[in-house]
C-alpha cells in the first residue's frame, strides 16, 4: 500500500531588514509611524519574525523569551503614557529551537534568557509594522559589536529567510545623542549617510565592515555604534545570495541629526 503525504506549504522567500527604530516617542510620529506600516504591508506576511535590536548585547548569542511576557521599557524620563505600550505577539518557540540547531552547526555558542522582552528598539517599529501582534517574535541579542563577527552571524542565520522568517535588524545608521533636538542636518551626518547608501547600493561588504576607517565623519556620526551593529548581521543574513538593495524609508529625525533610512534586502 503506498503512503502519500501532503507536501509542505510553501514559503515565499523572505527579504532581510534594518530599520531605523526611533525612541518611544516615534509612535506619535504619524508620517514615520505610517511609512513603517506600508513597508510592511508591501512586504510578503513572515511567519515569525527574528528581531535584532541595537539596545540589547550580552555574551553568547541569547535567546529572548519563547512566550509572550513584559515589555522591558529601557528608557527613562518620558511621558507615562510611553510606559503603558503594550505589545503582547505570540513568542517563537520553534523559531528558537530552529535558531539554536542553526548556530551550534557552526559553533556558535547560544544561550537563553526565557524572561526577557522584548525592549524599544524592537517593540516600537513593530507596533507600526504589525499591530495586531499576531506575528510570533523572538529577540535575540548581540553577542559583542565586533563587525565580522556580527557578519558571521547574520551568515549562519541566512537559511531562516527560506522559511518564511523575517530576519530584522533595528537601530539607526546615525546616532549622536549630542545633536538630538538641533535645529538642521549637520553636515557630518550627511555625509555619512550618503556614504552609507552608496556602500549598501554596491553591496560593499568590506567598507561597510571597516566603516570607522573608510566612512566620512564616523567618529562624529557614531560616537558609540551599537546602533549602527545591526545593518552588519543583515548584511551578513544575505551575503551568500545577494539581493537587490532598496531604501524603503528615508529622511531625517529629531530636527535632522538621525536618519530614518531603512533597508530592505531582497
Amino acid at each position: 500500500m503506498t503512503t502519500h503525504t501532503e507536501p509542505e506549504p510553501s514559503r515565499e522567500q523572505m527579504p532581510v531588514i534594518f530599520a531605523a527604530h526611533g525612541a518611544p516617542i516615534l509612535l506619535d510620529d504619524i508620517q514615520w509611524m505610517a511609512e513603517l506600516a506600508a513597508w510592511a504591508k508591501a512586504m510578503p506576511k513572515p511567519k515569525s519574525i527574528l528581531m535584532v535590536s541595537a539596545h540589547w548585547e550580552e555574551r553568547p548569542t541569547t535567546l529572548g523569551a519563547t512566550r509572550t511576557v513584559p515589555l522591558i521599557y529601557d528608557f527613562y524620563g518620558f511621558p507615562e503614557t510611553y510606559y503603558q505600550t503594550q505589545y503582547a505577539a505570540p513568542g517563537a518557540p520553534d523559531l528558537a529551537a530552529r535558531v539554536r540547531e542553526l548556530l551550534r552547526h557552526k559553533d556558535m555558542p547560544v544561550a537563553q534568557d526565557p524572561e526577557r522582552g522584548l525592549d524599544h528598539g524592537a517593540y516600537v517599529p513593530l507596533v507600526a509594522m504589525y499591530p495586531e501582534a499576531d506575528v510570533p517574535v523572538l529577540q535575540i541579542s548581540m553577542p559583542v559589536l565586533d563587525a565580522r563577527e556580527l557578519f558571521r552571524l547574520g551568515q549562519a542565520l541566512a537559511p531562516l529567510r527560506e522559511e518564511g522568517v523575517l530576519v530584522f535588524g533595528s537601530g539607526f545608521l546615525t546616532h549622536n545623542m549630542r545633536y538630538a533636538f538641533r535645529p538642521g542636518t549637520p553636515q557630518w551626518a550627511k555625509e555619512f549617510d550618503a556614504w552609507a547608501a552608496d556602500a549598501l547600493l554596491r553591496f560593499d561588504v568590506d567598507a561597510l565592515l571597516d566603516f570607522q576607517t573608510r566612512a566620512p565623519a564616523a567618529q562624529m556620526a557614531l560616537p558609540t555604534w551599537e546602533h549602527y551593529a545591526p545593518v552588519l548581521l543583515s548584511v551578513g543574513a544575505v551575503a551568500d545570495q545577494r539581493s537587490r538593495t532598496s531604501f524603503p524609508i528615508t529622511g531625517w529625525w529629531m530636527d535632522g541629526a538621525f536618519t530614518k533610512r531603512s533597508v530592505q534586502f531582497g
